[in-house]
């Protein structure tokens, strides 16, 4: 028991990628150029979503909610990373570890419950042009970012909650470049069933189930777009649908691998590292990118933010 206590007011280490100090200097590089590019992408979809009002719709709306939790996600995790990367003491206190893997998880799930509502508003907007309007009025759509935003505090309360509870017995290293969950269970010197089960079916709510749902909405939307013999209106729904199919994939390919993969061995380990490198870094500044670079009503949004700033 005293080794339970001591070990809770112990700093952490993140091993990173010590393994491979060679490649630090070159992942930090990287790793600030994708927080910058994350930071200006974001924020401008945020400011042109709630400044233009032409881009006052429900996309939009769900759009500036993922963009602010990838600002949040990465603001939780990356500081810290290139504090270690720079430095030759690799360590972070017992707080900031578990907000860390607190945040990573609460906010991990919220952006899968946003892309499934994402995936709603695109097939209202495909299959139900006529009654659009009245399905995804405001105060639905209010409605469905809370559900999105609880339900990831939720998932993270309940996972964490009973995560420190498991004692460590006085390890401290953390075979990662954050506090992630999973790693954390790895830490405890004992096996529990009761939170390796829960954390098991609270990915299948977060992860598998709302894939479903997504797959089933573009599935429908498949089957209504090859009814549709505009070849405008064609071009405009796969603009607006390939880039949420483009975030979907990269989201979710790396999300299972990192969540629903087994990973025995060191060389797994390691690749589960790169993986979730992509999971954090990479991909929430992608998702501006994506969205800015395929939708045309954005980049005219900026472009009249960027006259308007010229006057």
């Amino acid at each position: 028991m005293d080794t339970s206590n001591k070990s809770s007011t112990t700093d952490f280490i993140l091993l990173g990628f010590s393994d491979w100090p060679q490649l630090e200097g070159i992942i930090s590089v990287v790793v600030s150029v994708f927080y910058l590019v994350t930071l200006v992408g974001n924020t401008t979809i945020i400011l042109v979503s709630n400044l233009d009002p032409q881009l006052h719709t429900p996309m939009y709306f769900f759009l500036s909610n993922l963009s602010f939790v990838d600002l949040c996600y990465t603001a939780s995790i990356i500081p810290q990373m290139l504090i270690n990367l720079w430095s030759p003491v690799k360590s972070i206190t017992y707080g900031g570890c578990m907000l860390q893997s607190f945040f990573a998880l609460d906010l991990g799930a919220t952006e899968c419950l946003l892309l499934a509502m994402m995936a709603y508003d695109r097939y209202a907007a495909v299959c139900q042009p006529l009654h659009y309007t009245v399905i995804m009025h405001p105060q639905l759509c209010r409605k469905m970012v809370v559900v999105s935003w609880l339900g990831g505090l939720g998932c993270a309360l309940i996972i964490c909650s009973l995560t420190l509870q498991l004692p460590r017995c006085g390890n401290q290293n953390v075979d990662n470049f954050f506090c992630e969950i999973t790693d954390l269970f790895k830490m405890a010197c004992i096996y529990s069933k009761v939170i390796q089960s829960v954390f098991s079916a609270l990915s299948v709510i977060f992860l598998l189930l709302p894939l479903s749902l997504i797959f089933t909405s573009y599935g429908v939307i498949t089957r209504a777009v090859m009814q549709i013999k505009s070849a405008s209106r064609w071009r405009k729904i796969l603009n607006t649908c390939g880039s949420h199919l483009t975030v979907v994939a990269l989201f979710y390919g790396t999300a299972i691998s990192m969540y629903l993969m087994p990973r025995n061995n060191s060389t797994s380990q390691n690749e589960g590292k790169f993986i979730a490198l992509i999971y954090t870094i990479i991909i929430p500044g992608l998702n501006p990118l994506i969205y800015s670079l395929r939708n045309k009503d954005v980049k005219n949004a900026v472009k009249r933010m960027l006259c308007i700033g010229k006057w």
